[in-house]
């Protein structure tokens, strides 16, 4: 049997996903016709998707094992699913097709390579990360470090009785207050960010840690709550993130993003700056001051061990702009 939990994220996808077509959208003519429902019926979406409407009832409810990758992608057609909606769907299916036999599994303690690791100190004048999938900050270079203080002195409390872990993006986002003065876009980023979950449940639904990850902050925020139940899914390929910094001030930085095909769940994050931006000009300031004395630590430690949590105890949170008084996330 397929997970009730798997069958209810596949209902609920589906379902968020046809109330968002209307019938205009998707060419159908609405006569003026009073609808209960938001966005397309089951019978239009079958129609569409060249299916029975029993047959749709039936994927909609969760009942998709043995569904074939044609029926899929007309499925995926009618609703017009963008491509980490389309992949997201698939990886259900899949889910689906390949029952565990166990439980949520923690997966081994994720180690970035030497080789990683020197690339990553060898890449001057670039903010450099390495994450996983359940947005932990696996390793960084020293601009990254300097770039991402916050986060990595961030208080965020943990769940009781956890060991040590390592700096999380998501955890920072919606549980310390500092996070809405860090990043201007506050709202939208972690929007982003629970989409970037919502996927890599998807791709990985027996990730234990990822499953305890999203149980804590479904209990602890209402608004990742609130989006997490959106069943919004995206794929972080390329983008511009502004930052508030406690010491380099207001930056605007594109973003690209790189997978790591020899370790896999691993992705080289980059930051750079327009030439001849003022978030150049303080980009430049940021590494100067990253290099200055106490030298910060390298990327990673002996055998591919992280300290991305040891970075300069100088940022201070308190030169945050006062003016932003946004301290609650739920």
């Amino acid at each position: 049997m397929v997970d009730v939990d798997k069958r209810d994220d596949i209902r609920e996808f589906l379902i968020s996903r046809r109330a968002k077509i209307s019938p205009e959208q998707a060419g159908i003519p609405s006569y003026g016709d009073l609808r209960r429902v938001p966005g397309l019926r089951r019978e239009e979406v079958a129609q569409i998707a060249g299916v029975s409407t029993d047959y749709y009832t039936r994927l909609e409810r969760g009942s998709i094992r043995g569904v074939s990758d044609a029926v899929l992608e007309a499925v995926a057609t009618a609703l017009q699913l963008d491509d980490a909606e389309r992949a997201h769907l698939m990886d259900l299916a899949r889910t689906a097709n390949t029952p565990s036999a166990r439980g949520p599994r923690r997966p081994p303690q994720q180690r970035v390579r030497p080789g990683v690791l020197r690339l990553l100190d060898g890449m001057s004048g670039v903010v450099a990360t390495v994450q996983n999938g359940r947005s932990d900050i696996l390793a960084a270079n020293s601009l990254g470090r300097a770039l991402y203080a916050p986060v990595l002195q961030s208080q965020a409390p943990s769940g009781p009785d956890t060991k040590r872990q390592l700096p999380n993006q998501a955890r920072y986002l919606f549980l310390d207050p500092g996070a809405a003065d860090f990043y201007p876009d506050w709202r939208a980023i972690a929007a982003t960010t629970v989409a970037m979950l919502r996927s890599e449940a998807g791709r990985n639904p027996h990730d234990r840690a990822l499953n305890e990850l999203v149980g804590e902050l479904t209990t602890r925020s209402g608004l990742f709550a609130a989006l997490w139940a959106g069943h919004d899914v995206r794929i972080h390929t390329t983008g511009t993130k502004r930052f508030h910094h406690p010491i380099a001030g207001d930056l605007s930085l594109q973003y690209e993003t790189l997978d790591l095909p020899g370790d896999e769940g691993q992705t080289l994050f980059t930051f750079t700056a327009e030439p001849g931006s003022a978030s150049e000009n303080a980009l430049a300031f940021l590494a100067s001051w990253a290099a200055s004395p106490p030298e910060a630590p390298p990327a990673g430690g002996p055998a591919g061990e992280s300290n991305v949590p040891d970075t300069r105890s100088s940022a201070q949170p308190g030169t945050h702009n006062a003016a932003k008084t946004e301290t609650s996330h739920d």
